[in-house]
């Protein structure tokens, strides 16, 4: 039987077989056979292949091993859990973010004590300005989805907590154009902060504020899949978010 889940993956990658094969240095009759015939590769070549074309190696095959080491692979992400985001070592956030070459990512709501924290902005003006991409995505001060989790949390003023960190945010939007800011009306499960490949998951809870909530601290892995699924959420809501107005800062 064919595989065209891997067919269409290289489909996706705009990739021929011959692209995979010289990549992952194999015959391309070999890969050919993987796809034509439904061979099952080395695990070797499996996790390879998938990392190459950014799926998940069990999307490929159904290979019990493969589904039991990614399995494994997706626990070793896991770097610890935290009970409550305020058990968080206070130094670990900038710690992250400080080792970041290539990408930092924020989503939340409103993050309000990141945007009250100095030495967070100060590292955000020098990351940006050594050519780090920085996207910070907080929630809409006005659609439903802000309203709801304040309703949840207990206290129903979600929307000026965001104005609020907008607000802190405006010299450092003023000052480094290239930090890019927007706003998402999703329904957020998790904030996340991601920096290159570590990603803290700060879970949302019914009833509580997320600094009583717990958080995960995640760390990617050739084969894993657990960090990828989040840093896709991450993709998804900015590809669907919008440019901040000055009506989203005063409210007028």
């Amino acid at each position: 039987m064919s595989n065209e889940r891997l067919r269409s993956a290289l489909l996706a990658q705009g990739m021929t077989v011959g692209d995979l094969a010289d990549a992952i240095e194999v015959n391309p009759k070999t890969v050919e056979r993987w796809i034509t015939q439904g061979k099952v590769p080395y695990r070797r070549h499996q996790y390879a292949t998938a990392a190459l074309l950014k799926v998940d190696v069990t999307t490929l095959w159904d290979d019990s091993r493969a589904v039991e080491s990614a399995t494994d692979l997706s626990r070793a992400e896991i770097v610890t859990v935290y009970p409550h985001r305020h058990t968080v070592p206070a130094g670990l956030w900038r710690e992250i973010f400080g080792r970041a070459e290539r990408r930092i990512d924020v989503l939340v709501y409103a993050g309000l004590w990141l945007s009250e924290d100095p030495l967070f902005l100060n590292l955000l003006k020098t990351k940006v300005e050594r050519g780090v991409q920085i996207r910070l995505l907080l929630g809409d001060p006005g659609c439903s989805a802000v309203r709801q989790r304040g309703i949840d949390e207990g206290h129903g003023i979600m929307d000026g907590k965001i104005r609020n960190a907008l607000f802190n945010y405006r010299p450092l939007a003023a000052s480094h154009p290239d930090i890019d800011f927007r706003l998402h009306d999703a329904t957020l499960y998790n904030s996340l902060f991601r920096a290159d490949d570590e990603v803290l998951v700060n879970t949302h809870v019914y009833g509580i504020g997320a600094y009583m909530a717990p958080v995960l601290h995640l760390r990617r892995l050739p084969g894993g899949g657990l960090f990828d699924t989040y840093a896709n959420s991450i993709d998804q809501t900015w590809a669907a978010a919008r440019e901040v107005t000055e009506h989203d800062i005063t409210g007028a």
